[in-house]
């Protein structure tokens, strides 16, 4: 059995940890995982706008990092770095800091170059304050590797995934798929540039020779500007009979649209990791993704496809044979299924995880 930490365990959340993303789903089953195994943890929901900080979220990182006990074992999360970084600063001899890095920042689609190179230049100074710095893959290590985070204060560890059985109907089998008009597309993703949405219309439209319809599970309301953008593609290419955009969707409702579908697609142009992949093949969905960031990690070819992120053309292409073909949607189901079989539970992450915190609650400080 493995010995508690021996400090508590303070998270910086930007924002509500409630938030139904990826990466929050992350924080909330690391908070929950290491207070189930006795750790004491207490998470702080900085208020504020995130990641591009307002006077509110600096002021408050301040506030909250200043209150913490000397000696104290504090979590980032990525997303809270510019906001909290005038106050690690100031607490780096105080208190012991780690971080977990989804993606680095500066790599978000749509930013300027001057924008872009400002977030550089903070994740790196800001990282350099780190005890420990973690991610969630390979890809992401080497994104933050190149913000000159020294090897040995690295980790990947992967989120975890529930094991979840494939939904009981048969829908493998020779039916053009349980949706109305042919197979159910589900993209679950939030309505902003990097997730690709634009480039997945522009294939689909591509494809109306054949029946499918299109589910768009993810908040519009992160990006606002984009998701009008998203709205008028749909009318403009002529696909509002077929594309439902759904919002932000609780686990229950989120787990029915898992259940009616077909495939599922994520045409990212840059991703951490990419948990919905993980999702989905721990549910047997065929999948198709691009080749941005983590995603190859994943996703094993044979189980959808691997695009390059941008490429309509290719998108349209890897969607061709799943859409017209039951059997290739169920090869790939099988090929999906035995790969999400392999990922890692969320135990084993939690375990994973608590252990690389243990290493930063015991190593030299690096911003002292």
């Amino acid at each position: 059995m493995t010995l508690p930490i021996g400090r508590p365990i303070h998270i910086l959340s930007p924002g509500p940890i409630s938030q139904l993303t990826g990466g929050f789903g992350y924080l909330r089953r690391l908070a929950a995982g290491l207070a189930e195994r006795g750790e004491e943890v207490a998470v702080h929901e900085l208020p504020g706008r995130h990641p591009f900080p307002d006077e509110e979220a600096r002021l408050e990182a301040d506030l909250t990092a200043a209150r913490i006990p000397d000696g104290a074992l504090v979590l980032v999360d990525g997303l809270a770095l510019p906001a909290a970084a005038h106050a690690l600063w100031m607490e780096r001899y105080r208190l012991r800091l780690a971080a977990l890095v989804h993606h680095p920042l500066h790599l978000e689609a749509g930013l300027d170059a001057e924008t872009a190179l400002v977030l550089r230049r903070l994740e790196r100074d800001a990282l350099a304050l780190m005890r420990r710095v973690i991610v969630p893959s390979r890809a992401t290590a080497a994104d933050v590797m190149a913000l000159e985070v020294p090897a040995d204060r690295l980790a990947v560890v992967n989120p975890g995934t529930d094991r979840v059985a494939p939904a009981p109907h048969p829908k493998w089998a020779a039916a053009p798929g349980l949706g109305k008009a042919g197979p159910v597309i589900l993209c679950v993703a939030t309505l902003t540039p990097r997730k690709g949405h634009l480039v997945l219309l522009q294939a689909l439209a591509t494809l109306t020779d054949l029946p499918w319809t299109l589910v768009l599970a993810g908040s519009p309301d992160r990006d606002p500007a984009h998701a009008e953008a998203i709205r008028a593609a749909i009318a403009e290419l002529g696909l509002a009979d077929r594309v439902t955009i759904a919002g932000e969707l609780e686990a229950v409702a989120l787990e029915a649209r898992w259940h009616l579908a077909d495939l599922t697609v994520l045409p990212s142009l840059h991703e951490g990791y990419g948990m919905v992949v993980a999702e989905a093949l721990a549910r047997g969905l065929p999948t198709v993704a691009t080749t941005a960031g983590a995603l190859p990690e994943l996703l094993p070819p044979a189980a959808g496809g691997l695009v390059p992120p941008g490429d309509a053309a290719a998108l349209a292409a890897a969607l061709r044979p799943l859409l017209a073909d039951p059997t290739a949607r169920a090869a790939a189901a099988r090929e999906a299924l035995e790969a999400g079989g392999a990922l890692p539970t969320w135990d084993q992450s939690v375990d994973l995880f608590r252990a690389e915190l243990a290493r930063a609650a015991t190593a030299q400080g690096a911003g002292a």
